[in-house]
């Protein structure tokens, strides 16, 4: 077993949580309140922004240069398929840049976003890697499940396309050997900080549902 086919294995009972969320299961359906998908996509465009920064961030601290390739594609919203993918959405929802701007992060948004900082900033390269890894793995292993299925609202069948899309998978394949190669350079303490790091972003990947799903806010406001 790779060290990669472990992360997959150690994952597996936080994704199938995921998997079976009302968030997806009525998206699939087409029961799913617009009102609700439009939430999720404001606190994603914020998450989106902060992860392609990130790619630059952890590029700029690896030597090799196909490793930075890899990170550099998706360093920016232009070239973030999953960024590309939320920007025909929020263009078919008529969502403003203004709205965008006023969206603020959620609990769990903010969560996500600052757990990946830490590892970068506090930890490594590979650490860093490693918490990104779940949000191009799970939703490629989502787009693959849901096209089978589909979903009769157009809005939400895009967004299901877009994750089963080749380029979206060819991404994810890449990210996945990526961290392979970045473990396997790495002594045993490091692939276990990795691990916790990918379960983490693993775990918040299933709070981004529930807090779409609720809309839910600070508590303070």
């Amino acid at each position: 077993m790779t060290f990669t086919d472990e992360l997959h294995e150690l994952a597996r009972p936080l994704w199938l949580k995921s998997f079976q969320h009302p968030f997806i299961t009525e998206l699939a359906a087409g029961k799913l309140p617009l009102a609700k998908f439009k939430f999720y996509l404001k606190q994603d465009n914020y998450y989106l922004t902060e992860f392609a920064q990130l790619h630059a961030k952890i590029a700029s601290q690896l030597s090799n240069p196909i490793d930075q390739q890899i990170l550099l594609a998706g360093a920016t919203t232009e070239n973030n398929d999953e960024a590309l993918i939320r920007t025909q959405m929020l263009s078919n929802l008529d969502i403003t840049s203004e709205q965008l701007k006023q969206a603020t992060p959620t609990p769990a948004a903010y969560n996500y976003v600052t757990h990946m900082y830490y590892e970068l900033t506090m930890g490594s390269p590979a650490r860093a890697t490693a918490a990104l890894l779940p949000c191009y793995w799970l939703y490629s292993e989502l787009g693959t499940k849901l096209t089978k299925q589909g979903s009769p609202v157009p809005i939400y069948q895009q967004f299901i396309d877009g994750y089963a899309d080749t380029i979206f998978t060819d991404s994810t394949d890449q990210m996945i050997a990526l961290v392979e190669r970045l473990a396997q350079q790495s002594g045993q303490s490091e692939q276990t900080a990795m691990k916790d790091a990918f379960l983490k972003s693993s775990t918040f990947e299933f709070q981004f549902w529930q807090m779409a799903y609720q809309q839910k806010q600070w508590s303070f406001r």
